[in-house]
């Protein structure tokens, strides 16, 4: 029985297994969305928040305990510069699994795994100044469309030319009335 033994095995020896997840991360990292199956996908989420989390703290062992598991060097140089500065305000939640279905070949569920995209955060003070902008805004649109009106010259009307005419469409009647005038 494997009580308390977290993690998948997946079919592979303990050092294929970790190979493939340190080649997973580091092209997980270095594409920032990679497609696998789902179970590959939900392992691989764990370690990469870590090394996300690793990218965070910035210093130099945090540096080199990433460059020890994390393949490429250019990698880890975009991890501490590019992507963890991206999740500063975040605290986990870094990545995205989506289902894509069923692969034709070994029936094997697949996922996209995909790093979650920073929400821009408007600070404290700028939801107030967003209602009263708000409220000012019929006015100001007001205000501006009567300028516009005001600055455009005046335009003659001028009879339609004969190519110009549009038919119009016939009025509708109302079928109860119509029953009504053929009684009478």
């Amino acid at each position: 029985m494997r009580h308390n033994k977290a993690g998948k095995r997946l079919g592979r020896t303990t050092s294929h297994r970790i190979a493939m997840y340190r080649n997973m991360v580091t092209s997980f990292l270095n594409h920032e969305r990679i497609t696998t199956t789902d179970v590959k996908a939900k392992e691989l989420r764990s370690i990469a928040e870590k090394m996300i989390t690793l990218g965070k703290k910035g210093d130099l062992h945090a540096m080199r305990q990433a460059a020890s598991y994390i393949r490429d060097k250019k990698v880890v140089t975009k991890l501490f510069t590019a992507i963890a500065p991206r999740y500063a305000e975040r605290a986990g939640g870094y990545t995205r699994i989506i289902k894509l279905g069923i692969r034709p070949g070994d029936n094997a569920p697949l996922s996209v795994i995909e790093l979650v995209e920073e929400e821009l955060k408007a600070p404290k003070g700028a939801a107030k100044k967003k209602a009263e902008v708000k409220k000012a805004a019929p006015k100001a649109a007001a205000q501006a469309t009567a300028a516009k009106v005001e600055d455009t010259p005046a335009v003659e009307a001028a009879e339609p030319a004969e190519e110009e005419i549009v038919a119009q469409p016939a009025a509708v009647v109302d079928p109860a009335e119509e029953c009504e005038a053929k009684a009478d």
